[in-house]
């Protein structure tokens, strides 16, 4: 019996571990606090993975303008995964990050002036750049992060808070 159980643990252990792993390419940092702050507020990442922030957080959902990183890091907080894009993404590209963030409550999508990938996905202390949409890790990031990872508020509201951009 204990042979079994010797044979079968390296299998079950790997079982556990499908999809929770580390996902290649993923940077982390180590913003301190979560202080609310008014006004503008200066970030070592581009778009911001943490830190200090707005008191109101921004609503998830969808933007066609940029918005404002103080609001949007209150959100990260709440568990929200911040998809934004360069402004001269192609149309197709941006329809397609439309779709796949549809439907899912902890989400914030929009164009973001000065980063410098075409997409980053932004967790709080986490962010990943891919190229292009189709990149399997995308899915991995909002599955992994979304309500997940370490944001300090996980479960707080993404809605009924600020809805404005830039």
């Amino acid at each position: 019996m204990k042979r079994l159980i010797l044979l079968t643990l390296p299998v079950l252990l790997a079982a556990c571990n499908q999809g929770g792993g580390d996902i290649e390419g993923v940077k982390s940092f180590q913003n301190k606090g979560g202080a609310h702050q008014e006004g503008r507020i200066t970030y070592t990442q581009t778009p911001p993975a943490g830190g200090p922030h707005n008191p109101a957080w921004q609503n998830c959902g969808v933007y066609d303008r940029a918005l404002y990183d103080e609001y949007a890091v209150h959100s990260l907080e709440h568990g929200a995964v911040w998809l934004s894009y360069r402004p001269d993404l192609p149309a197709d590209q941006v329809e397609a990050l439309k779709k796949l963030v549809e439907g899912r409550p902890y989400t914030l999508l929009s164009p973001h002036e000065s980063q410098t990938a075409p997409v980053i996905l932004t967790a709080w202390n986490r962010q990943l750049a891919v190229q292009d949409v189709s990149d399997p890790r995308v899915k991995q990031f909002l599955q992994k992060y979304e309500q997940g990872g370490e944001a300090p508020e996980i479960g707080a509201s993404c809605s009924g808070a600020y809805n404005g951009t830039v």
